[in-house]
């Protein structure tokens, strides 16, 4: 007998509908997977014969045949275990075939039957809603995540016997349905607070200005100044997600298999700060599988890399085209996968090996020659890519017991908001929603400067030696701070800061 069922294969961020295709015929007992399976789907044999019999039902001693169509795309994963269940329990006529029509099955099987949960299920889900599908039978691990999907039924399962049953009309399991709204407004909330930083008033109006324009920053000081607290707080004055965003941050996580069962949304912007040793996989992604590494993972968030020229130099350099475009595609020999990659940058990093060059109480051990090596682990066309060098000093202690508390993250994102806001009416609602993303033609229409703007960047090109890039990061950072002081022009005290932020591009030696 002949049964279809409705899958998905999920490849980089988009969903693709598969057709699991069951056939049992007359002949020697055989399983045969066909239509590009990979190790994984291949190995679900063994599992589906096994959940099937331990679920009571009698595996078919005839020859079963599973194609996974259309074959010219690759299938990966466990998720396919529980449609190709469906179907060989519907082509023993266990289950009624006019009722698979409607339905998509997504889920991994034990051995003894209960099904378990698989990532992809959002993309999953939204590509189902899209071609029509009424109801999901997915694990209960993944049925709150599913269920941010309108419009569709999603029934939790948690064992082979309860989808049959349900299927047959034996038991009556109630769809999952939560209120989205309610849980977005209630998981994007943060714990942390831009009050708790003391002293750093320099870092502080940099941090803002970073936020209004979404300029990447990188934070230079000495160990214990603040570096990692001050990046920390970035993402509480940062605009609110809206749920559609919150949709495409979850997305990301649910393909990387990252979600938590608490966390079903992503309502907060991400915070990812991955350790040093990473490889560059595993920080822009890949694997034979293409899987998002977590610069896809910090998607409309901020990617905080502490000790910045301890990473490894492969890895540093393959951020640079992401930076750029705010994508990263990923290509192997059987597969092509891009995946989103719109964060912020914030680094930090030590003046030098010490850690102790020019802090104000410590004595730096390092000779000139040792500091020079150090800061030149960071290359030039990265740090071209930085809008803004930020040096970070001890704090004094009169700061840190200081009582006074000074503005909330609330009172910071409200300006933070008013900025933002000018730069989508300047921008029309074009892809480009900060001044950070701006195109040459963007720059040289909104970053008009007078002739004394025009001295001060002349002056510094020459006693820093800025490549073009860099000039546009300071038109950039200069229309960002205009912004921040609601200023249609660019004047030369605008342009005049955006200079100070770059101390990298001068020695500090």
């Amino acid at each position: 007998m002949f049964v279809k069922v409705n899958s998905m294969s999920v490849i980089g961020m988009e969903s693709y509908p598969v057709s699991v295709e069951v056939d049992t015929s007359p002949g020697l007992p055989q399983f045969a997977t066909v239509g590009l399976p990979d190790a994984s789907v291949k190995e679900s044999r063994d599992r589906i014969k096994a959940a099937i019999k331990n679920s009571g039902y009698r595996f078919p001693r005839n020859h079963v045949t599973v194609n996974l169509a259309p074959a010219d795309i690759k299938k990966e994963g466990t998720g396919f275990d529980l449609p190709i269940a469906v179907g060989i329990l519907a082509a023993e006529e266990l289950i009624k075939e006019t009722v698979l029509q409607n339905c998509f099955f997504m889920g991994e099987l034990s051995l003894d039957g209960s099904i378990k949960g698989v990532s992809g299920v959002l993309p999953a889900a939204l590509k189902a809603k899209e071609i029509g599908i009424k109801s999901v039978y997915v694990s209960i691990e993944n049925a709150a995540e599913a269920a941010m999907v309108e419009g569709i039924n999603v029934i939790p399962v948690k064992t082979l016997p309860d989808v049959v049953e349900c299927l047959e009309g034996r038991r009556d399991i109630e769809p999952l349905s939560l209120d989205v709204e309610k849980i977005f407004q209630k998981t994007s909330q943060y714990d942390l607070d831009f009050n708790e930083i003391k002293g750093q008033t320099q870092a502080k109006r940099a941090l803002e200005i970073a936020a209004a324009g979404g300029h990447n920053m990188l934070l230079i000081g000495p160990p214990g100044s603040g570096k990692s607290m001050l990046a920390k707080r970035l993402p509480t004055i940062l605009p609110d997600l809206s749920f559609g965003e919150a949709i495409e941050v979850t997305k990301v996580f649910s393909v990387a298999g990252s979600l938590s069962k608490e966390d079903t949304l992503m309502a907060v912007r991400p915070f990812r700060s991955p350790h040093h040793t990473i490889s560059d996989a595993g920080l822009v992604g890949g694997g034979q599988t293409p899987r998002p590494g977590e610069i896809s993972l910090a998607h409309l968030g901020v990617l905080f890399l502490d000790e910045l020229p301890e990473f490894k130099k492969n890895a540093l350099e393959a951020l640079r085209q992401p930076l750029e475009d705010g994508t990263i595609t990923i290509t192997r020999s059987s597969v092509t996968a891009s995946f989103p990659a719109r964060f912020m940058l914030v680094a930090a990093m030590n003046p030098c090996p010490c850690g102790y060059f020019g802090d104000r109480v410590h004595a730096c051990r390092c000779s000139p020659q040792q500091i020079r090596q150090y800061q030149a682990k960071i290359s030039g066309p990265l740090l071209d890519r930085i809008d803004l060098h930020i040096e970070v000093p001890s704090v004094k202690y009169r700061a840190l017991s200081d009582k006074e508390r000074g503005e909330s993250s609330a009172e910071v994102k409200t300006r933070v908001n008013n900025a933002r806001d000018l730069q989508k009416k300047r921008f029309g609602g074009n892809e480009v929603v900060c001044n950070a993303r701006m195109t040459e033609k963007q720059l040289r229409e909104f970053c008009q400067i007078n002739e004394e703007a025009h001295k001060l960047i002349e002056m510094a090109i020459e006693k820093l030696g800025l490549s073009a890039r860099a000039v546009n990061r300071i038109l950039k950072v200069s229309r960002t701070i205009a912004d921040l002081e609601n200023n249609a022009s660019i004047t030369a005290s605008h342009v005049a800061e955006a200079i100070q932020y770059r101390s990298l591009d001068r020695s500090l030696i």
